[in-house]
């Protein structure tokens, strides 16, 4: 080993061993959380500010209903008094008694509910004076009609005494509507830029957690990238120095073992603020829908109140915003989920127990029929030999690379698949997979193996870390990968174990 090789291993064994990482990690995740808890608060503010918003809208329009009764009744009222007076038919009275019933109960509703607004209540009062006013001149013209006196009714009734009061009503209760509507159209204007500041909140804060979450997640992958770093530095440095390899061995075991809980811990705890970012999501389409339907109540019942803008951002942007935040929350928890699945697997004991690896891959083979039936492709198994190794990790090291050789098959060809073994002199068992698919470019033979990476074209779904964790679990039972392959000629998977595996204290394989 070199001098600049030795400083080097050591500089990266010194970086796996700093806590510095887990602090960073630890402040982010610190951060995201008090995003989330600043977030909620906010939200809950912003929501019961646009509730009563909300309410105060729902408050207008029934002040303005409410106006518009009065004004109904009162006609009523005096339709059926002239009517009665006309004809002298005690039906057309009906009319008008259910009018003077109701009329009474809709002006104290109309005082009540403006009771807030001393201008509006001084109105109601004008209103209910002029309505009681014609009321009075109704029942004066009724009692004279119902006593014969129907010359003097129908003079009270052409004296245009009627006519002043309902034109003063009318235009009362237009001044009323006119100061309700204005209310309205601020109300609205409010109650929509209340809810839009609310989904901007929360979806500025969703954006950050995620922003931090990209960063803890890339510093996961640099950290492990450096691992590996260590690793393909270890064995350069120490080939055929039996006590050094053993040594640093030791050394980068218990770094990638601390690198495993740090990976599981990390991951652990970034599902908590991811999963109430896409529990936030669903609430943020739950009060989009529900915008969405005030917006068309107010386009229903009062078009030219509606702020175009507003009603854009309900109905186009808020849903493509958060489509783009589900999208996202999405993929982030698939790569969460493939870390945690290489972390719980790097912290597994392996247990050594003798394998039929020929049985082992027909039942691999068995598992994916439907799918080379589909494709019209065959798996051909040779004699292979049996070894002493862990069946979980076998099974995954081999289902990996079948299962990766099915899908980049190359459909201008019909598919082949061998799988073959041999036991080689040094206590060595060697395996191939070849395959006749796509095949790998030279310049990607060691990416391909590389932390989230892929080759060639990405139209099959994954998340880069199959061939990785095949390369990891091939190390940990003491074994060598390698690739040949060439660009649309295909690929072998050539797998080197030993024939017996052993495992020290630490969990190794020799």
């Amino acid at each position: 080993m070199t001098d600049d090789q030795a400083r080097r291993l050591g500089a990266l064994l010194r970086f796996l061993r700093t806590p510095s990482l887990g602090r960073t990690v630890g402040a982010l995740l610190a951060a995201a959380f008090l995003l989330l808890l600043g977030a909620n608060v906010l939200t809950f503010v912003m929501v019961r500010q646009t509730t009563a918003l909300q309410a105060a809208v729902e408050h207008t329009q029934e002040v303005r209903l409410t106006a518009q009764r009065v004004l109904t009744l009162t006609v009523d009222a005096e339709t059926g008094q002239r009517g009665y007076l006309l004809t002298g038919r005690p039906q057309y009275l009906a009319i008008y008694n259910e009018a003077l019933e109701s009329l009474p109960g809709e002006l104290d509703t109309l005082e009540r509910r403006v009771a807030d607004n001393p201008a509006q209540t001084a109105k109601a009062r004008r209103i209910r004076y002029i309505a009681d006013e014609r009321l009075l001149t109704l029942r004066r013209g009724v009692e004279q009609a119902a006593t014969g006196r129907i010359g003097e009714a129908v003079s009270l009734l052409r004296s245009g005494r009627g006519k002043i009061l309902m034109d003063a009503m009318r235009a009362e209760v237009a001044a009323l509507d006119a100061e309700e509507a204005r209310l309205l159209q601020a109300r609205n204007a409010a109650a929509a830029r209340s809810a839009t500041a609310t989904l901007a909140v929360n979806a500025v804060t969703v954006a950050l957690i995620m922003a931090l979450a990209v960063v803890c997640v890339w510093l996961v992958r640099r950290y492990l990238s450096d691992v590996e770093a260590a690793r393909a530095a270890l064995d350069r440095a120490n080939a055929g120095l039996e006590a050094t390899v053993r040594s640093r061995t030791a050394d980068l075991v218990r770094a990638n073992e601390e690198i495993q809980r740090f990976a599981y811990i990390v991951s652990h705890d970034l599902r908590a603020p991811l999963v109430n970012v896409m529990g936030y999501t669903s609430e943020l389409e739950q009060a989009g829908e529900v915008l969405g339907r005030q917006i068309a109540a107010v386009e229903r019942d009062a078009a030219d109140l509606l702020d175009a803008e507003a009603a854009r951002a309900v109905r186009e942007d808020v849903p493509e915003a958060i489509g783009f935040i589900r999208a996202s929350t999405t993929k982030m928890d698939r790569l969460i989920n493939a870390i945690l699945k290489l972390s719980r697997e790097g912290r597994r004991n392996l247990t050594p127990e003798p394998l039929d690896v020929g049985r082992l891959v027909q039942g691999i083979a068995d598992s994916v029929r439907h799918q080379t039936d589909a494709a019209g492709a065959r798996i051909e198994i040779g004699d292979l030999p049996g070894i002493e190794s862990d069946r979980l990790a076998m099974e995954q090291v081999f289902g990996n690379l079948i299962d990766n050789a099915v899908k980049y098959l190359d459909p201008a060809r019909p598919g082949l698949i061998e799988v073959s073994g041999a036991d080689v002199p040094g206590g060595w068992t060697v395996f191939e997979i070849r395959d006749n698919g796509r095949g790998v470019s030279a310049r990607d033979h060691e990416r391909i193996f590389e932390l989230f990476r892929r080759s060639g074209r990405q139209d099959r779904p994954g998340e880069g870390l199959g061939l990785a964790f095949v390369r990891n679990s091939v190390r940990r039972l003491g074994g060598v990968i390698e690739l040949e392959s060439e660009l649309g000629q295909g690929s072998t998977f050539r797998l080197r174990f030993p024939k017996r595996l052993v495992i020290e204290r630490s969990g190794d394989a020799l």
